[in-house]
């Protein structure tokens, strides 16, 4: 059977974001497993504008055409106010296929884990029908970077990482038969 590919997504834009770090660490995890075809996806490459305030038809087919190959996904959610960033709101926006009948995994981070933002984008990841996973590892600002801005996890995110992936290859691997 062919390998699933699986996003890693960049969820935010901002200058000095930390998403970087925790998605490379993610990466490396993940390509050690050799189970799946792992690669960073970063909404910041593909220069979304707010949607609906400038023609993006560039932008947006880009975008929609890289999640169209993609068979699942791992966000990468940092909490801003009790939620997921604007900018990532905004690409989940753009497309509505190409997210339909695929899973996710999300790696949240933030004063409290990140939880908060987790919650509310497995709302919005219902109604685009992604199915999310369970398992989820919830990074802390204060135990998992150094002077909040070096990725240092703990050792303990690894089980719930592996856990998490081995759920989101899982359902991809199952919802992929819908969209064949």
């Amino acid at each position: 059977m062919e390998k699933l590919n699986i996003g890693i997504i960049l969820g935010s834009t901002r200058e000095g974001r930390l998403s970087p770090q925790v998605g490379e660490w993610v990466e490396r995890i993940a390509n050690e497993r050799g189970d799946a075809n792992y690669q960073i996806v970063d909404i910041a490459d593909y220069k979304l504008p707010l949607l609906g305030e400038a023609d993006a038809t560039e932008q947006a087919t880009a975008w929609n055409a890289k999640l169209a190959e993609l068979d699942g996904f791992v966000f990468i959610v940092q909490e801003y106010n009790h939620s997921i960033s604007a900018s990532l709101k905004n690409a989940l926006d753009y497309a509505r296929e190409a997210w339909n009948n695929k899973a996710a995994g999300i790696v949240s981070y933030g004063s409290v884990g990140g939880a908060r933002a987790a919650e509310h984008l497995r709302g919005i990841l219902g109604e685009l029908s992604v199915a999310d996973v369970r398992v989820h590892p919830a990074l802390s600002l204060f135990t998992d970077f150094e002077n909040g801005a070096t990725f240092k996890p703990a050792d303990l995110h690894l089980v719930n990482l592996n856990g998490m992936l081995d759920q989101v290859l899982a359902w991809s691997g199952a919802l992929k038969t819908l969209r064949v």
